[in-house]
Formats: structure tokens, sequence, C-alpha cells
């Protein structure tokens, strides 16, 4: 069944005949490079991601910035080959564990997308990604506003530390692997 006719469907029904399917971004590839910055762009646009638009100079440099980080991962999750979520993170390391930290930068999906599971596939990725590289979590930041990705992120197991009960917590969330 063609995308556009799925799109007509009730979303019971279309959930059943879509294809989600999470890409590790190739940045020489323009296709991707231009998925990429479209969902980036996307996502800076929604009041959860400043509600501006990418300048010029982030949509010229981007793909080619992070096409040079070793420590840079981007993931696309398609819908029947259209683009509807993405995700970019940062390997970092922990100290007290001496083991990489996989860092969530950005995770988003369009909106028209939203509730159907791409930000868990993207996620699921993650961490599938995050193990290969053997790191001891997966770390992210929230709005305290975004009650629907904040419901979404502990349902996948993060939530958030605190190193002493008297100081707080931290303002950062992890999910433990």
């Amino acid at each position: 069944m063609a995308a556009p006719l799925l799109a007509a469907l009730p979303l019971f029904f279309w959930k059943i005949f879509m294809s989600i399917v999470v890409k590790c971004v190739d940045f020489s590839s323009q296709e991707q490079g231009r998925d990429l910055l479209h969902l980036l762009n996307s996502y800076a646009l929604d009041p959860m991601g400043g509600a501006q638009p990418l300048s010029e100079y982030v949509l010229e440099h981007l793909l080619d910035s992070l096409a040079a980080r070793s420590d840079a991962l981007s993931l696309i999750a398609y819908v029947d080959d259209v683009p509807a979520g993405v995700a970019n993170c940062f390997e970092g390391f922990s100290t007290f564990s001496c083991k990489p930290i996989l860092n969530i930068h950005d995770i988003a999906v369009l909106p028209q997308f939203r509730r159907q599971g791409i930000g868990n596939a993207l996620l699921a990725e993650v961490e599938t990604q995050a193990r290969k590289k053997g790191c001891c979590k997966i770390t992210l930041e929230v709005l305290e506003g975004n009650k629907t990705a904040r419901k979404a992120y502990q349902a996948f197991g993060f939530g958030a530390y605190a190193l002493d009960p008297e100081v707080g917590a931290a303002m950062f969330w992890q999910k433990e692997l």
C-alpha cells in the first residue's frame, strides 16, 4: 500500500501497515544529509526546540562538522521511506565508571508521526549502538515542561539521579546499561 494511501487511513490501521526503519546517517550521503537537516530544522522550529530555524551557518556546515567528529552518531527513523524522526548523539566518558557514555543531544519526531513508536525505535537503536560501544549509560536532557517526552523517556528506563539527596537531583537524565 502506498504511503499517501496509508496517511488517509485511521492511525490504528496505518500502524498495522507502516514500516519503521532506523538508519545510522552516512554524512557523505546527500539524501541522508538533506533528511537530517530537514528533521533537525523542523525540531528547531518546534516550541520544544526553541521555535527558531537553524541558522544559515548551521545548515551550511553541520554535515561536514558532524562527519569530522569521531564521537558523533546520528540516526534517522524512516516510516515507509519518509524521514520521520532523528537522534543526534555524542560519545562522552564516565571517569567514575571508566567507560564511555552516549549522550542523546537531540531527539525529535515530526508532529505527524508522533505516538507511532518512532521515538521508541530511535531510543532502541541508540541503546543498541551504546552497547556496541561498551557504554555504561545513555544520557539525555529534557525540558521540565515537556511532559510527553519525560513520560516516554521514563517508560524507556530513563530517570533523574542525585549523587547526594541533600544536594538534590541532577538536572540530567540517565539510563544505566
